[in-house]
């Protein structure tokens, strides 16, 4: 396990884990996650067994820059551009069209939807920006659990079954609040699924901004 305070070296040890089929627990901007390669079938299988998680339920796609998501999604559309450049990186998650239906082991039963988390990441973790893969990330807690701000709170079946475990000290303890932007360049629309660390009305706000 790593300090509290990840480095360099921490960043890489996750790229490779999940670029080699592993399953990693990390700290993030709200609370302990667990991670793999989004387009491993078998890694993913391997992270929804540890959790316990249903199959059918999606995770999340996490980039740890903004940039490197930004270019690997050159589809999205002028607005979408522009609310993700508003609300990221950030504590949410969102839920956007997947047009060319990618990473298929995190989108569950909805391949034309996916999840999308950049973390704001606090100056003890700013290593992991460099991370230059994106993962599949779930919640580091069985499914239906309490989420984990500290490693401690992280099931000790979790952390014996990860190939990685960094420990990035205590969390805020919140999860991302998820937000539906699914019909977003269409008609504007948008939605919070779960409220979570970012106010709905700060959400309210920051889109409008984006306008």
């Amino acid at each position: 396990m790593s300090a509290a305070k990840l480095t360099a070296a921490d960043a890489e040890r996750l790229r490779e884990c999940a670029s080699s089929g592993g399953v990693a627990v990390f700290p993030a901007d709200t609370v302990y996650g667990v991670c793999c390669d989004p387009d491993d079938a078998a890694a993913a299988a391997r992270l929804y067994e540890l959790k316990g998680r249903p199959p059918e339920r999606p995770a999340a796609v996490m980039f740890f820059a903004l940039s490197a998501a930004l270019e690997a999604l050159a589809e999205l559309e002028g607005v979408e551009r522009a609310a993700l450049e508003t609300l990221l990186p950030g504590p949410v998650t969102l839920l956007l069209p997947n047009r060319h239906r990618r990473f298929a082991p995190a989108c569950g039963p909805d391949p034309e939807t996916f999840g999308l988390r950049v973390p704001q990441l606090p100056d003890a973790l700013a290593a992991l920006r460099s991370v230059d893969v994106p993962v599949m990330q779930s919640s580091a807690n069985l499914s239906g659990a309490s989420d984990a701000r500290t490693l401690a709170e992280v099931p000790l079946s979790i952390r014996e079954g990860a190939d990685l475990v960094l420990d990035g000290g205590e969390l805020p303890g919140t999860p991302s609040t998820v937000i539906d932007l699914r019909d977003y360049a269409a008609t504007g629309g948008w939605s919070v699924i779960r409220e979570g660390a970012l106010p709905s009305e700060a959400v309210e706000r920051m889109l409008a901004s984006a306008c």
